[in-house]
């Protein structure tokens, strides 16, 4: 296998910087060719982005050297932001208002019986260490909203079961966060023998209520600045306003997550402007690749082939692909139970915890906040298992996401179940499957608009058009009266 490190080295010692052009360069190359194959195999770009992080990573063909994956650390707080300020546009308190306890009646029974199940698997079953397994069943509890976001993105799926996924996508971070939160709290008391008082379960609480305050501070403060401003510098400032809210957060030590979604549903409750959602939309692609691409490149496979004393005597390899079934088990049935509470459709009860498999960006980002606070081999451990598992749940969970929004007629590839037509004539004789298919089509032509552009497209195309205008305002004036 060739080693790229020592060109690396020849290269940075032209240039300090063209190491980290070239990586990012490769990363976005690299995963877009993935796709490709990945399209062929009916499987969304997220797998994609993972799997091609692996195989450009130090761990197997070297072609990012390992300084500068380290490096990339910020990608993760960056993609979070753009996710979750997103996530918040779902959050209209109008429609809330009709659907909000049903969707929280969900998120509670599917998040807390992930947790659960691992927690009787690591600690009962596997006889693991008590922090560790608190940590890790509190894990447990995350989804990733952004592969189940970029799949429905990808499969133009609508309707109640995706509204009802966004929305307990979206509330599931916010447990998972606080579960981790408390969890940690009680795992660090647990290991230094000290008793596990209240203060030790209300004070993460507090602290994330008090993002979440910050959050809407911030949502507010976005609304004034954006009034009668242009559509490029109300990119430029909401990109600002994201950036400054995690830098702020990466400074304290917390998760900007519960931050960002706050802010994107204070915005949109506020000023009812989803155009600004659809311009972030058409921007974040890059950053959702290059997060996902820099996920892969940590993965250590022969890591997974120890075992860490600290924690207990079963290999890493046996815990996480426990961890990996068993979290599945629990999704399913604390979806379907909560779905049966809240009385939900068939379609939504019965596949709603298949789209709840991925795990990615939030599990990945709290593991690796949790391995700093346990620290040595159980910190190493709870790393590996979520990097390892997370790189399965993105290898299926996309695949398994797509299926449900298939299976809950979210969206369609046949044509029979895109438009519905009278199959017999006003004498009642049965039409030919010809004539079936020109009156479908037919109608798909009247139900498309003239001259079609996706929401976001436009949306770009506006600001860019303002940017020109404003650049040179003499030849739009000329263009104008021509």
């Amino acid at each position: 296998m060739p080693d790229f490190s020592k060109l690396y080295e020849h290269i940075e010692k032209t240039s300090s910087v063209a190491p980290v052009i070239i990586s990012i360069a490769i990363m976005l190359f690299f995963g877009f060719l993935m796709t490709r194959i990945t399209k062929k195999l009916k499987l969304p770009n997220v797998t994609a982005y993972i799997v091609t992080g692996i195989l450009i990573g130090p761990y197997c063909f070297n072609f990012i050297p390992p300084s500068v994956a380290e490096g990339m650390d910020f990608l993760s707080d960056i993609a979070l932001a753009f996710i979750a300020f997103s996530t918040g546009e779902f959050f209209k308190f109008s429609s809330l208002k009709n659907n909000g306890v049903k969707v929280i009646v969900i998120t509670l029974f599917e998040a807390l019986a992930a947790s659960v199940f691992v927690f009787i698997l690591t600690y009962l079953i596997l006889g693991l260490d008590l922090a560790f397994s608190i940590v890790l069943s509190a894990l447990a509890s995350a989804t990733a909203p952004a592969s189940t976001m970029m799949t429905i993105r990808q499969t133009g799926a609508k309707g109640e079961f995706v509204d009802t996924l966004l929305q307990v996508v979206a509330l599931d971070d916010i447990v998972a966060l606080i579960a981790y939160s408390v969890s940690i709290s009680v795992a660090v008391s647990s290991v230094s023998g000290a008793a596990v008082g209240i203060s030790e379960i209300l004070t993460p609480i507090a602290v994330n209520l008090a993002v979440l305050l910050l959050g809407c501070i911030f949502g507010l403060f976005l609304k004034i600045l954006l009034q009668k401003r242009s559509n490029d510098n109300r990119l430029i400032i909401t990109i600002a306003l994201l950036f400054a809210f995690c830098g702020a957060c990466a400074l304290l030590g917390i998760s900007p997550l519960l931050g960002c979604m706050s802010m994107g549903t204070v915005y949109i409750n506020f000023t009812d402007d989803d155009k600004l959602f659809k311009q972030l939309n058409y921007f974040s692609p890059p950053i959702m690749l290059l997060f996902f691409v820099r996920s892969g490149l940590s993965f250590d496979l022969g890591a997974l082939f120890g075992n860490s004393g600290s924690i207990g005597n079963i290999p890493l390899f046996i815990i996480g692909i426990t961890y990996f079934f068993v979290r599945i088990i629990g999704k399913y049935a604390g979806a379907f139970i909560g779905c049966l509470i809240a009385k939900k459709k068939k379609e939504v009860r019965n596949y709603l915890g298949l789209a709840l498999i991925p795990q990615a960006g939030v599990a990945i980002g709290l593991a690796a906040i949790g391995a700093r606070t346990l620290g040595g081999e159980a910190g190493g451990a709870l790393e590996t298992i979520i990097l390892a598992s997370s790189v399965l749940y993105e290898l299926v969970g996309p695949g398994c996401a797509k299926l449900s929004l298939y299976l809950s007629k979210s969206y369609s590839t046949k044509l029979e179940e895109l438009v519905s037509v009278e199959e017999t004539t006003e004498q009642g004789e049965k039409k030919s499957s010809l004539e079936l298919l020109i009156e479908r089509i037919q109608k798909i032509q009247e139900e498309i608009p003239k001259h079609e552009v996706s929401e976001e497209e436009q949306a770009f195309t506006k600001a860019a058009e303002e940017h020109f205008e404003s650049l040179y305002p003499t030849r739009q004036r000329h263009i104008n009266r021509r």
